[in-house]
């Protein structure tokens, strides 16, 4: 269904004329059917069943007579859309529960009166979002041995559970959280450092649900999938320590000017003055299961066989793509270059899942997608017939309204006509503002999931 989560579908057609206008209609809507195949509905489906009294998840059979209540706890970017279809599913034998979502989705999600709704910020921590972690808290250490607590975790978990750990203030939280964005550091990086600061994360919330029977369903935006980095890992075994969170600060030149409570609780960790976060043999975790229900791959995987029915060679190279988002848009740019050398009966098109990183230097608006998107069409300035998708899958890149970009062979010759320079507002971090001047951003709104980004480029 064209224009089903992209909403300005059309507008990103016009002025285009054959074949161009078909090589972009194509690369949207395979990004459709990308985010379409990863809406947690979809994937629950596959994991999540109920058959009678037993419910099933993956392996894992539960029998809902050997409990008392069932109690729901989460946080996440995708966690209302989770939450809709365990809802749907298990209805009145949920007992209660209480989920943290970004506000513009908390404003207008409508559940049950069991499940609380709270809002929190994101990717800034905010004080509704410590508020509501305090009270997830507080359920979750009401649980007891006749509890089954279902935990739905998503991307964005880190920043809407922030319960930061004495000597650490709210407020230092966010300015960490702020420096951390801008200095280039990975999510894993980020969230090594996050976890050593908080009170839920890092495994903590699987250590007051330990009386319970806890089943975590995670939906993965994290490369590798790794369980103790999605969501900075609530209810997975953290195998970093408080030496490494020092390091990756030290790393990206921000220990120094860290507020000096961060730096307080860090060293007082790395010297066994406070307790690490638990780790893979502790008993927190003996009755609790990690399941995975999707991630960047089953998107990546859609939008592959969306564009083999087009009528495309397409190949999927990765979906662990990381780096520096306007390096990783050079090297592709120069990748696809390459291939024009290349002759082949159908157009090729490449497709790549991950989550790249930007270095904050300048003044400018922007986010990853965006960045590596402009990148490609400054390198590729001079090639004809050629275009670059690149987005990120919950609708949201970096501090913006626009999801990410599609540009082209004209791209950067629109801003020049225009009087502007796209260098110049590459180099201020500024791609936004440039990508809007030429009408090539990707505007989706919260899309109800978040498996990374997703990017497909190609020529004709």
């Amino acid at each position: 269904m064209m224009g089903e989560f992209i909403k300005n579908f059309e507008e990103l057609l016009v002025d285009y004329s054959e074949p161009e206008r078909k090589l972009r209609e194509d690369m949207l809507s395979s990004a459709e059917e990308a985010i379409r195949a990863v809406q947690p509905g979809e994937l629950l489906r596959r994991k999540l069943k109920l058959r009678g009294k037993i419910l099933t998840v993956g392996d894992i059979k539960v029998r809902l007579a050997d409990f008392d209540e069932v109690v729901i706890l989460g946080a996440g970017k995708a966690v209302h859309t989770m939450c809709r279809y365990v809802e749907q599913l298990l209805g009145d034998k949920i007992t209660r529960g209480i989920i943290i979502v970004p506000h513009n989705v908390a404003n207008v999600y409508t559940t049950s009166s069991k499940i609380k709704v709270r809002g929190g910020g994101h990717p800034v921590p905010d004080r509704e979002g410590y508020e509501a972690a305090k009270e997830l808290v507080e359920v979750a250490q009401s649980t007891g041995p006749k509890s089954l607590a279902l935990v739905l975790i998503s991307g964005g978990g880190s920043a809407l559970m922030p319960l930061p750990a004495e000597p650490v203030t709210l407020e230092d939280k966010i300015e960490i959280t702020r420096m951390l964005l801008k200095s280039g550091a990975t999510i894993e990086e980020m969230n090594v450092v996050r976890k050593h600061l908080s009170m839920v994360k890092g495994g903590w919330l699987a250590r007051y649900l330990s009386k319970a029977k806890t089943i975590s369903l995670i939906l993965s935006d994290v490369v590798g999938d790794k369980l103790e980095i999605i969501a900075s890992g609530p209810t997975s075994p953290d195998p970093s320590t408080y030496a490494d969170a020092i390091s990756i600060l030290k790393k990206y030149g921000i220990w120094d000017s860290s507020p000096s409570s961060v730096r307080t609780r860090l060293e007082r960790g790395m010297n066994g003055e406070v307790p690490e976060t638990p780790k893979p043999n502790d008993a927190a975790f003996l009755n609790v299961h990690n399941v995975i229900i999707g991630g960047c791959s089953d998107a990546c995987n859609a939008a592959f066989y969306k564009l083999m029915k087009l009528g495309y060679n397409a190949i999927y190279l990765t979906h662990r793509l990381e780096g520096e988002a306007r390096y990783v848009g050079q090297m592709l740019a120069r990748f696809i270059a390459d291939m024009r050398y290349k002759k082949t009966k159908r157009p090729i098109l490449l497709v790549l899942g991950g989550e790249t990183t930007v270095t904050v230097k300048g003044k400018g608006v922007g986010g990853r997608n965006q960045e590596l998107a402009l990148s490609v069409a400054i390198e590729l300035d001079n090639l004809k017939g050629w275009a670059c998708l690149a987005i990120g899958t919950d609708g949201l890149d970096g501090p913006t309204d626009a999801a990410g970009a599609i540009t082209d062979c004209w791209t950067c010759d629109k801003g020049r006509k225009a009087g502007y320079d796209a260098k110049a507002f590459l180099e201020d971090n500024d791609s936004y503002t440039f990508l809007k001047k030429v009408s090539s951003l990707i505007f989706t709104g919260p899309t109800g999931t978040n498996v990374g980004d997703l990017i497909i480029l190609g020529k004709l």
